[in-house]
């Protein structure tokens, strides 16, 4: 059965008053897709898996595309994927609900980049080049709005579709002309091959990341779902203030250079943002474009995928135990 919000809300203080109580046992296990660790690494990092009421299950994957098809089979319950991957999870009638948007302003967080002996130096050169990319991921998108921006159509360059670490080498052999793509990405083309930026994401992004749950998860892990929100919230603010840990963290798992995840960590500030009719609005700006591009077969409202409940506050399931 689904609970309705005010239920849901008297349910939750009723757990809260009842903290010290609550096992495992008592929650079932929330099932959280991991896209190289992230959420994990965030969440052990800052502390914020200690004295955790019910079982996390994290489950990996290489890249949004493939855990946008494991939320919509429905064998994860949250994860977390950028603006154009969660279009395209909409897009293939995914059941999906925005849960908690966070907001990253970095250096390069997006971008278009370029050899550094390359004679390209905006998006207005790019007519007749190769931009290699990762099909309806946020660099698909960039390269989109970069093309837009300078008076040029998707069908005045040639796309070539790769996952980032072969689109890299395709730039670096001369395979491709430009690439769009995101950090840590970029901090690793520009600080390793010294590769230059054409265009930043900046100012044509949003650089929204949304956690994304099922529906199913929203009725019946309601609680678990507040709570998981919240720990995330807290463990991106902590990252703002200790972003050394952080990237060590980081290091340790993916394999990358420290130097490489300290230079993210420390340009990058990462905020929640409410679900409002702004962000919405943004979203559904980034749908419309794929839909003229033919890249979503059919138009979306993408409004159904979002759930402004999760705005109230979510006060931590065990912290009167603490």
């Amino acid at each position: 059965m689904r609970l309705t919000l005010p239920f849901a809300q008297l349910l939750l203080a009723t757990v809260l008053g009842l903290a010290p109580l609550v096992q495992a046992a008592d929650l079932p296990p929330l099932r959280v897709a991991n896209q190289k660790s992230t959420l994990k690494v965030l969440l052990e990092v800052s502390g914020e898996l200690a004295d955790v009421p019910y079982e996390i299950q994290f489950s990996e994957f290489p890249a949004a595309a493939p855990l946008g098809e494991a939320l919509n089979a429905g064998a994860v319950d949250v994860g977390g994927l950028g603006d154009a991957p969660y279009v395209f999870a909409l897009g293939a009638g995914a059941p999906l609900k925005v849960v908690s948007i966070v907001h990253a302003q970095g250096r390069y967080t997006t971008a278009l980049l370029a050899p550094r002996d390359s004679a390209l130096n905006d998006a207005r050169d790019l007519k007749g080049k190769r931009i290699v990319t990762t099909r309806g991921s946020i660099g698909h998108f960039l390269a989109i709005k970069a093309l837009r921006g300078a008076g040029l159509r998707t069908s005045d360059v040639q796309f070539i579709y790769l996952l980032p670490s072969e689109s890299r080498l395709l730039l670096d052999n001369g395979g491709a002309d430009a690439w769009a793509t995101w950090d840590p990405y970029t901090t690793i083309a520009t600080t390793q091959s010294q590769a230059k930026v054409l265009v930043s994401g900046d100012q044509l992004l949003s650089n929204h990341l949304y956690l994304a749950a099922t529906r199913q998860a929203i009725a019946d892990k309601r609680l678990q779902l507040d709570d998981f929100v919240a720990r995330i919230d807290r463990a991106y603010r902590w990252t703002n203030a200790h972003p050394e840990a952080y990237a060590a963290a980081l290091a340790r798992v993916t394999g990358l250079p420290l130097e490489v995840h300290l230079a993210v960590a420390r340009a990058t500030h990462i905020e929640p943002v409410a679900i409002d009719a702004q962000v919405i609005a943004g979203l559904q700006a980034t749908a419309d474009i794929y839909r003229e591009e033919g890249l979503l077969l059919r138009p979306i409202d993408v409004s159904q995928g979002f759930d402004p409940s999760f705005n109230t506050p979510r006060p931590q399931l065990n912290q009167a135990s603490r």
